[in-house]
């Protein structure tokens, strides 16, 4: 029988940083996965590293005043926790902003980890103080992106690895979490034959032996239901109104969400399955990695937001603002698509793009590179989509820009006509000539460059979008992109699994995603962005300290 101190089933972010904290404390480790070792870090490895901070030195130095008490005002105000089951949640939600605000950044300073010196502003709200956003900029973005924010913690496991602390299962997929006289004991399943496929893409199924492994604690990070569309759909909430025929996959396939059920089968509770994050700026990768890649354009807040027949969103549905709730509005138009309008001069300063690969300047940790954002033109991956992405139109007039959107909508979708959609953006480049308005979105472009970051790399001076000097025009068709599961395994703050009677389920933990990033939700209903990658380090930290205590 193949035995260890502690088995960890994901070797994600989550299950990475739990690994080293058990190795840490001298426990023998056994890191398993359905994937090859060419995917070790999971979805982070994607990611643009942005993590959550609170009255960081950068912040500071950008004369950003935050403190824990506004961050806890924005989380709560966020999360919107209004449940029996939030007990738990909430209390990690108060325990991530203790550690954001206090010992993250350097702890993860300690390992070698770095940040950009300007710090984004995303969630910005919708519009009340004790509602949904940031009230202030608090996304820091990994210098590195994703696979900065993963090495740190690779390095640790691997100098384990290499002294014989912690040993990889790769391709191990787990079918049973092993249950006796109550308690967790191990895990079986089968080991699929290897592969040799790139990091994301779709990997064998093929089966060629089976295994049982045995430890005196497991660890579930196994991530979301992302990449697991049809489950998506099933678990879709009717606030959000109905789920969209076609989206686009931000994850790959094999976040698919079967650990969860598999730990609910060995007694563990599921919570506020409910929750999701999903977002409404997806396009078709032009250059896909796994089936049907979706990438999120990261806005500014200038670009006109219509729905799929041409209806302009109303406040505070501008870009970057209100994720859910510009999806819950979107959702209600019947549509599975909307659009953004907009010109050269905004795409070159507002857009990104989310994703490691994505943006080569910040991943290579290249200084040269980076110094031409604030060149004439559109970072190279913009300009790649621009030019192959089949979301884009690019015209030099309002009636070639009509006509591209309307060759792009899906049947059935009222065509878009030229002379409102002209109305429309002419109401609107009014209220550029001078200081005063009474457009909501206007107001907030304007108070966005009020804060130097934005003024300086996020967000254009305002223009009217008819203006020739700032074409040509562009249009966007945004579809929605799957991403986060918000609910998952409840645990309590040691990370342990509870049953439906609130007692933990001895020998079982979970962090990362499968658990609602800790305590089976401690976002709520609504993400604040840079808290996954933080949720993860937090919630694996937690249960890896906590298990190596227990065994």
């Amino acid at each position: 029988m193949d035995t260890t101190d502690v088995i960890i089933v994901g070797a994600g972010l989550a299950g990475l940083t739990a690994a080293a904290e058990v190795a840490d404390a001298g426990k023998r480790v056994v890191l398993v996965d359905q994937e090859g070792e060419q995917s070790l870090g999971g979805q982070a490895f994607w990611s643009l590293g942005g993590l959550f901070f609170v009255d960081s030195p950068e912040q500071r130095r950008m004369g950003i005043k935050d403190s824990r008490e506004l961050a806890l005002q924005d989380w709560l105000g966020s999360a919107q926790f209004d449940r029996e089951e939030d007990r738990w949640p909430r209390r990690w939600a108060e325990a991530y902003v203790d550690f954001a605000a206090g010992e993250k950044r350097s702890w993860l300073r300690e390992m070698g980890h770095r940040v950009f010196p300007i710090v984004g502003w995303a969630e910005r709200g919708d519009g009340r103080a004790d509602g949904h956003g940031n009230s202030v900029p608090r996304f820091h973005i990994t210098w590195g992106t994703g696979p900065g924010v993963v090495e740190p913690f690779e390095r640790r496991v691997r100098e384990h690895a290499a002294a014989g602390r912690i040993r990889f299962a790769f391709r191990h997929r787990v079918d049973e979490i092993v249950v006796e006289g109550g308690a967790v004991v191990g895990v079986r399943g089968k080991v699929l034959e290897p592969t040799s496929v790139d990091r994301g893409r779709a990997s064998s199924r093929v089966e060629v032996a089976d295994f049982e492994l045995r430890g005196g604690a497991t660890i579930v990070s196994s991530g979301g239901i992302g990449g697991n569309h049809d489950l998506v759909r099933k678990t879709w909430p009717k606030r959000l109104g109905t789920p969209p025929k076609f989206m686009v996959a931000g994850v790959p396939a094999h976040v698919d969400g079967r650990m969860i059920a598999i730990s609910e089968s060995a007694g563990a509770r599921i919570i506020n399955p409910d929750r999701m994050w999903h977002y409404v700026e997806g396009l078709r990768n032009w250059d896909p990695i796994w089936d049907n890649h979706g990438i999120r354009i990261l806005p500014g807040p200038s670009s006109l937001w219509l729905d799929a027949s041409g209806k302009r969103l109303p406040a505070p549905n501008f870009p970057g603002f209100d994720t859910l709730g510009t999806l819950t509005h979107l959702r209600q138009t019947g549509y599975d698509y909307s659009w953004f309008v907009l010109t050269q001069k905004i795409i070159e300063k507002e857009f990104a793009l989310s994703g490691s690969e994505q943006n080569p300047d910040l991943t290579g940790k290249d200084i040269k590179l980076l110094l031409s954002r604030v060149k004439k033109g559109a970072p190279g991956p913009i300009e790649a989509f621009k030019e192959h992405g089949e979301d884009f139109v690019v015209a030099d007039s309002l009636t070639d820009l009509v006509r591209g959107m309307n060759e792009l909508a899906d049947p059935g979708v009222p065509p878009i006509v030229e002379a409102e959609l002209r109305d429309l953006i002419e109401s609107r480049d009014r209220e550029i000539d001078n200081a005063f308005t009474k457009d909501a979105q206007v107001t907030a472009i304007r108070g966005a460059r009020n804060y130097r970051g934005d003024k300086l790399i996020r967000v254009a001076s305002p223009h009217r979008l008819l203006d020739p000097k700032a074409g040509p025009l562009i249009a966007v068709r945004l579809n929605v992109l799957t991403r986060k599961t918000l609910g998952g395994l409840e645990t309590d703050l040691d990370g342990r699994c509870l049953t439906s009677s609130g007692e933990p389920l001895p020998g079982l933990y979970a962090a990362g995603e499968v658990n609602g990033f800790g305590g089976g939700g401690m976002m709520g209903y609504n993400a604040l962005e840079g808290t996954f990658l933080g949720g993860c380090l937090f919630s694996g930290r937690t249960a890896g300290r906590a298990a190596a205590r227990a065994v």
